[in-house]
């Protein structure tokens, strides 16, 4: 089974290394590590520092686009409700024969029951089928 270590424990011994108190292989044996793996996590810790004084920039930058990202969304769903409630009002006004010449039974994305409430139309009557007639009386 292999070994983990926290974040903690690589950032405690790359300072350790840092600091050259001791070698690398006295590090190693003396916490149980291979040397090559203290060298891996002294390799990028070494890559990363200069990252870790632009974060601020970074951060910044990105709460302002995601700022902006939400206020662009929060306005489209505004003009998306605006637009449904007109849509709803102005199809009211459709006969029923025409609103169920608009349903799509065939459109994957929104479901029948979806459609039928948008047109506000009632779902059970979506299904219904006249039947023809023999000449007998149905009830």
């Amino acid at each position: 089974m292999r070994k983990q270590y926290t974040a903690q424990f690589k950032a405690q011994m790359v300072q350790e290394i840092l600091k050259e108190e001791q070698t690398l292989n006295q590090l190693a044996a003396e916490h149980s590590v291979h040397p090559n793996q203290l060298k891996r996590w002294k390799a990028t810790a070494l890559e990363g520092l200069p990252s870790l004084f632009s974060k601020g920039d970074q951060a910044a930058q990105t709460a302002a686009e995601h700022e902006q990202q939400v206020t662009a969304l929060y306005s489209e769903i505004g003009r998306l409700t605006t637009e449904l409630t007109w849509l709803k009002k102005k199809l009211a006004s459709f006969p029923r024969v025409e609103r169920l010449g608009l349903l799509d039974r065939e459109h994957a994305e929104l479901p029948l029951t979806t459609q039928a409430a948008l047109l506000d139309l009632n779902r059970s009557g979506l299904y219904y089928t006249v039947r023809k007639s023999n000449g007998c009386i149905q009830s």
